[in-house]
């Protein structure tokens, strides 16, 4: 399941998208609302918080482009309380609204309350080819073998692998996937654990076949 989340405060919009990868959600980020226009029509995702408030687009003009072309559920964030900006985000056809502040695990209910009203709350596997991924179980099956067990922080970054099958996904967004946040001392972390799940899923891990290094740029997991 993957979330847009948008907000041009970087820790807020930080805190929101740890609370939800840990969740087990895939997490896109836009800082701005032009950014979020654009991050929606490349990642497609499932669900879109937005804040009002956003330089170069504000939500509501975000929340009418998404509505223009989709149904996916919405939920505006604001620190607003007004009447009219809730009827205004409403007749847009946002589906939600939260004032700020709130407190991550009530934003977490209300996430999983809204998907669960629009029908996409869920436990099926991510799959990419051979690779299946079961968030729920926080297990990956390759092909025919049998499924193996995986730790929270090799599910985060296989969640973001398998969902971009085949599209080399930079470390800088993997990092914010995974903890998020990214630093220069991190890329170390990311290599250990990408190093900790090939031992998982390649037949031979000093020989990857599917979870490849992209010199310079990130990872990509190829699949059949």
């Amino acid at each position: 399941m993957k979330i847009l989340c948008a907000d041009d405060d970087k820790d807020l919009l930080a805190l929101i998208g740890f609370t939800l990868s840990q969740a087990g959600y895939l997490v896109v980020r836009a800082g701005d609302g032009t950014s979020a226009i654009r991050a929606f029509e490349s990642e497609a995702p499932d669900m879109v918080l937005l804040d009002i408030n956003m330089p170069g687009a504000s939500g509501f003009q975000v929340c009418e482009a998404i509505r223009a072309k989709s149904r996916v559920p919405v939920m505006m964030l604001t620190v607003r309380g007004e009447e009219e900006d809730l009827v205004r985000a409403l007749e847009l056809g946002a589906d939600d609204y939260m004032t700020k502040p709130f407190s991550p695990r009530t934003l977490l209910a209300r996430v999983k309350a809204l998907l669960r009203r629009a029908g996409l709350e869920n436990s099926a596997p991510l799959a990419a080819g051979r690779v299946a991924l079961d968030t729920q179980e926080h297990t990956v099956q390759v092909g025919t073998k049998e499924p193996v067990r995986l730790t929270k922080l090799e599910l985060r970054l296989l969640q973001m692998l398998v969902a971009n099958a085949g599209h080399t996904v930079s470390s800088d967004r993997l990092l914010m996937q995974v903890w998020g946040h990214k630093g220069s001392g991190d890329r170390q972390l990311l290599k250990q654990l990408v190093h900790r799940l090939r031992h998982k899923v390649e037949v031979d891990p000093a020989a990857p076949q599917m979870l490849q290094t992209v010199v310079g740029a990130g990872y990509k997991l190829i699949v059949d």
